[in-house]
């Protein structure tokens, strides 16, 4: 057999959690044991301790556990809620789900990422909120953010979803807005074994209040007192999580070596813009995501090759059929459209080897021949 056809036959998936498992399985068996013995199922113990841990690992006071991506923010109908457009449907769906409006604004070209600049154009007296998403694992540029929303006396949410670990000038995503949003879905750098999120804050009144919320309103067992849902985070995956946060740094390191071999060896190919780090910050690549022209051919080459990839996001979400009612129009967020058309999100994961970095990188050069 050929080398080229025996590469076909191997895939690179984009990310490999057998890989992830197969390195902690009897730490990961040994802890769901452990809560199978206890019979305690919902918010028990296990909750409680993830929830003190990834408060301290993240710089906040409090966390609250809840059963996903977190709908962590309380709003009223008629309230505007500035988002940025190049991002995952949910980020602005939340909203939505809460009776407000988003309000989108355009990235930065470079790190994807809310641009600050555009921001006061869009801040109007209903506006309550901002929520910069730290896309990609890359976080937001949040000094001039923090800034705009004190100004204007406005909320800001971070949607740290993609980026537990980074670190902004020095402190950790998640922990320098009013709130901080965690999603433990399994493909994030710290991922569950099914759906998980985690709401991060310093304010004890907001902290009281989402845990309330989670389970229907209540302030005590069967006594509630204003609308809230189910949204609770199990024991189990808790478990799971207590397990994989000892490693995540260590995985996050991995992550970065690995990114700075993309770096080294995509330089020199011609029409590849690499990931940009932004100063001050530290990425902790959840995604390492390219620019490339031609997208959809060389995404097609590499699959040929067996090199699986991804496109995150092909639609701006202002222009998702879900939000045609707010009258946004293809060209009023170019930089968020044109990413549309050209990203790439390459296999990264801690376990990904050199010969699998360097196997990619070659059939990228190939495919742009």
């Amino acid at each position: 057999m050929s080398t080229t056809a025996n590469q076909v036959r191997t895939i690179i998936p984009t990310v490999d959690l057998r890989a992830q498992y197969d390195a902690i399985r009897e730490e990961i068996q040994a802890a769901l044991r452990e809560v199978l013995e206890s019979q305690h199922f919902i918010l028990g113990p296990q909750v409680q301790a993830l929830e003190e841990e990834i408060a301290r690992y993240c710089g906040t006071k409090f966390a609250v556990g809840v059963a996903s991506g977190a709908d962590a923010l309380i709003l009223a109908p008629g309230d505007e809620v500035l988002v940025p457009s190049f991002t995952y449907i949910a980020t602005a769906d939340s909203v939505s789900h809460l009776g407000a409006r988003p309000v989108f604004v355009d990235i930065q070209p470079d790190t994807f990422t809310l641009d600050p600049a555009k921001l006061e154009s869009k801040i109007t007296s209903r506006t309550r909120a901002i929520v910069p998403v730290h896309l990609y694992g890359q976080p937001a540029d949040l000094d001039p953010i923090l800034q705009i929303a004190g100004k204007h006396e406005l909320k800001v949410i971070e949607d740290n979803a993609q980026a537990i670990g980074a670190t902004y000038k020095g402190k950790r995503t998640g922990s320098l807005g009013d709130l901080g949003c965690l999603s433990f879905y399994p493909t994030k750098n710290l991922g569950a074994y099914g759906d998980g999120g985690m709401v991060l804050t310093d304010s004890e009144e907001l902290s009281k209040r989402l845990r309330s919320l989670r389970s229907h309103g209540e302030s005590r067992k069967y006594f509630s007192e204003e609308q809230g849902w189910n949204s609770r985070l199990d024991e189990m995956q808790a478990a799971i999580l207590r397990v994989k946060l000892r490693h995540l740094d260590a995985w996050n390191a991995a992550r970065r070596a690995n990114a700075a071999r993309y770096d080294v060896l995509l330089a020199s190919v011609p029409g590849v813009a690499t990931p940009r780090v932004a100063p001050g910050a530290d990425h902790v690549f959840h995604q390492y995501t390219i620019r490339v022209p031609r997208r959809d051919s060389v995404q097609k080459a590499l699959a040929g090759q067996g090199i699986a990839t991804t496109v995150y996001y092909p639609t701006p979400v202002h222009l998702q059929p879900i939000y045609t009612s707010l009258g946004y129009h293809e060209g009023d967020l170019p930089a968020s459209e044109r990413a549309c058309r050209e990203v790439l999100s390459l296999p990264m994961y801690a376990e990904l080897s050199r010969a699998q970095i360097e196997r990619v990188a070659a059939a990228i050069k190939c495919a742009l021949q």
